[in-house]
Parts: C-alpha cells; structure tokens; sequence
C-alpha cells in the first residue's frame, strides 16, 4: 500500500469537501479549489476525515493514489491555511516594484519585465537599503504560485559564478570557481 496514499487527511474547522461525478471540491475561509479524479480512485469522507482507495495494485492504480491524496491535502492546507513563496533578487541594480496585480523587475536587461499575476495570487515587494529586494507570494492555490514563483525565476536564473539572478529565499546556489590566473 502508498505510504503516502493510506494516510487519512484530517478536515480543518471551516473547511467542507464535497465530492459529485469525480469532481472534489475544497471549500474553506481563503477560497475553492476543484480536483478531477480519475477512475477507480475513490474518496471516502467520515466525521472530518476523508481515506483513498484504490481498486487493484497495477501501476498506474499506486501511483495515482498517493498523487491524488496529494493533491486533495494540499487543496485542504490551502484554503484554511494558504501558502507563500519569497523570492529573493540577487544582483547590483535589480529592483522589483508592484502596482495592483502588476509586477514591474528590473533585471539588468536593457528593458523592464512587466508581469501580469493571476487574480488568486497576492504579491508583496520588500526593499530595504543594503540588503536584496524581496518578492513575496501568497496564494491558496499551491500549484499557481509554484508556477508564478518559477516563471519569475525564470526571467534571471541564479548563474554560478557570482550568483547573480532570482532565486528562492533560502535557496543553495552551487558555485563555481572562474577562471585560474
């Protein structure tokens, strides 16, 4: 049995989980979040708890099972709780700026990045003298803001000579000694 798929989700105070032609649904204080689960995986809610199973142990069945379990607990964290991703801007002259949804960094390209953020995401741009601009994400959508904190990364990865670019606060970048005099 999925060590990750037997485990039970216990539901939060104020969260409800329904569940209607395959289709979950996760609602709670911050938001609603929707989840299709493939056949044969099934949802089981008892007194705040809800259990997966799965019909037969063929491949695809294990894997499955502990994905949508997953899955459906980071749906349940995320509306009761939410979840943040900082970004930290590593680099002489890197600046980031927000006005509404809009996020404005400058890179040390020649133009500046302007950024649309999806609605579901809140952002939050910390600078402070001497020390790197910080973006902060918050989302109760942990799929979304995975994907819009890697899209910002993207614009400057962290190169490994002097570390220059956009990186997770927190995050280790390997680095690499330059050229040999």
């Amino acid at each position: 049995m999925s060590r990750i798929g037997k485990s039970i989700i216990t539901i939060p105070a104020g969260v409800t989980v329904s569940q209607k032609d395959n289709v979950v649904t996760v609602k709670g204080p911050k938001g609603e979040l929707t989840q299709e689960l493939t056949e044969g995986i099934t949802l089981e809610n008892n007194d705040g708890t809800l259990t997966f199973s799965r019909p037969s142990d063929s491949k695809q069945h294990r894997a499955l099972h502990g994905l949508y379990r997953a899955l459906i607990n980071n749906m349940t964290v995320g509306v009761s709780e939410g979840f943040e991703k900082k970004l930290e801007l590593v680099g002489v002259g890197y600046r980031a700026s927000h006005s509404g949804q809009k996020l404005e960094l400058a890179l040390g390209f020649s133009h500046g990045i302007v950024m649309e953020l999806p609605s579901e995401v809140k952002i939050d741009t910390l600078t402070e003298k001497g020390k790197n601009p910080i973006i902060t994400l918050t989302s109760f959508d942990k799929q979304l803001i995975g994907m819009v904190a890697a899209k910002i990364r993207s614009f400057r990865k962290p190169e490994p000579y002097k570390g220059k670019g956009v990186r997770f606060v927190g995050e280790i970048v390997r680095r690499k000694a330059g050229k040999s005099a």
